[in-house]
């Protein structure tokens, strides 16, 4: 087989995506779970009773009481519960996930296993421009011509890496050495846990909404996990969750 032939099945191997995907694989989190947390302080032992309750037996007061922790950043009542998130996206995304250390993480590993030629690239719509100055800019969307540009300085990179990197394998570099080739917008995959106060606080800082008491600047790309995760813990918490909404998105 030619060398053309060779880069032409290199550059087949080669996968494109402008995705993330969130899976909630296991949790442990309910509204009523912050009510005995909460309520210990004055009643210690009576609480027993209440934490075997239904979820579902969620009175007016108790929604006031999850408002006024809310409010006035009560948060460790918000620490007794747990979600796990299976997540897959481009590992400059995790790098920032990861400064969020209060939660746990686990990665797929380039040391152990041959990573796939799966990259990402910007989608049509994700804005390209940025607009101002660090700590208050924004994206705006780019002539059509960038977007072009991007997709093909993205695809001719990424297949040179990959090709480089099945080169060294090939020639029985080990996986560790081979993987130093390969760019920040390679797939990987991990698990992550982390509580109701712990993803407040991750949602505060990587979502972008009108109203919140503190305006965030998230790269559009962490954004998109941060928006999955919100869906699932809506869900499992509707009351707590309705609370950090109302209350200016502010993590307790």
């Amino acid at each position: 087989m030619s060398t053309e032939d060779d880069e032409k099945k290199e550059k087949a191997e080669i996968v494109l995506r402008s995705d993330v995907v969130v899976e909630l694989v296991r949790s442990s989190a309910h509204d009523s779970d912050v009510l005995f947390a909460a309520r210990v302080s004055t009643q210690g032992e009576q609480t027993l009773d209440d934490a075997q309750k239904d979820p579902a037996e969620i009175e007016k007061a108790d929604r006031g009481l999850i408002n006024y922790l809310m409010r006035d950043r009560h948060g460790s009542p918000f620490e007794h519960n747990s979600m796990t998130f299976y997540v897959q996206a481009p590992i400059f995304v995790f790098r920032e996930f990861m400064r969020h250390r209060i939660a746990s993480y686990n990665e797929e590993s380039g040391r152990y296993r041959e990573m796939r030629p799966t990259f990402y690239t910007p989608a049509p719509e994700r804005n390209l421009v940025q607009v101002g100055k660090p700590g208050a800019y924004n994206f705006v969307p780019g002539a059509p011509e960038l977007t072009e540009l991007v997709g093909e300085e993205v695809e001719a990179v990424v297949t040179a890496a990959y090709g480089a990197y099945q080169r060294m394998l090939a020639a029985g570099i080990a996986r560790e050495v081979a993987r130093i080739v390969l760019p920040l917008n390679l797939y990987s995959s991990m698990y992550v846990t982390m509580n109701a106060r712990a993803l407040m606080n991750f949602l505060s800082l990587r979502t972008k909404r009108e109203g919140t008491h503190f305006p965030s600047f998230p790269q559009r790309e962490i954004e998109m996990v941060a928006e999955k995760m919100e869906e699932f813990w809506k869900e499992l918490m509707p009351i707590t969750y309705a609370a950090f909404d109302g209350n200016g998105r502010v993590s307790p």
